[in-house]
């Protein structure tokens, strides 16, 4: 896998699907280490950002685990997309500062309905990343990622198969998970730009 492969296909359409992202083997690694968090690692994941996030389990009922680098075992990923970041910066411009992400979970039964990630001038989101972990994953094990396009038009339904990374402009591209038929693993992240005032990020995660 090629980084300028992600940075070409963004450029030309606003989105990307990329096959074998990671080496089977760091799949795989993050795959277990998904699996083996304990329950009490999990939170039910909100809808909003800061003070205006609330919990709203008919619109999603997925559970979060965020990434940090003071985890040794997070450190792998995060540095990859520190790369990838800074290949969007030196190719695009896009001004990107950070990155941040977290472990996703959809239970059996569990969704997320149609939403925006970003709202023009109102998020510091730029691009939306979604990774799979999840190894032999069929199409009737359902939790299919789908893209809308302006008109509301299916652009893309996405199966969510090991080592399958999604980029998307956050502020751009609507998007649902469908209710997934067994446990669902993956890493969604965000690329950042500085919205802050005096060197505090804004909104922080």
């Amino acid at each position: 896998m090629v980084l300028s492969d992600i940075i070409d296909k963004v450029a030309d359409q606003g989105y990307c699907i990329i096959d074998d992202f990671l080496q089977p083997e760091r799949s795989e690694a993050l795959y277990h280490y998904a699996q083996q968090l304990p329950a009490q690692y999990w939170n039910l994941a909100g809808i909003g950002r800061q003070q205006n996030q609330t919990i709203n389990t008919m619109v999603r009922n997925d559970r979060i685990y965020w990434l940090t680098q003071e985890e040794p075992r997070h450190k792998d990923y995060l540095a990859i997309m520190e790369q990838l970041r800074n290949e969007f910066n030196r190719e695009l411009f896009l001004g990107l500062f950070d990155y941040e992400c977290h472990l996703a979970h959809y239970p059996k039964g569990a969704f997320y309905k149609k939403h925006l990630d970003a709202f023009k001038g109102r998020s510091n989101r730029v691009l939306t990343t979604v990774f799979y972990l999840n190894p032999e994953w069929e199409e009737t094990d359902g939790g299919q990622l789908v893209i809308y396009g302006n008109r509301g038009q299916v652009l893309e339904t996405v199966l969510p198969k090991q080592g399958r990374l999604v980029v998307f402009l956050s502020d751009r591209f609507v998007h649902e998970v469908l209710r997934s038929e067994r446990d669902r693993f993956s890493i969604t992240g965000w690329f950042r730009i500085n919205a802050s005032i005096s060197g505090i990020v804004d909104p922080p995660r």
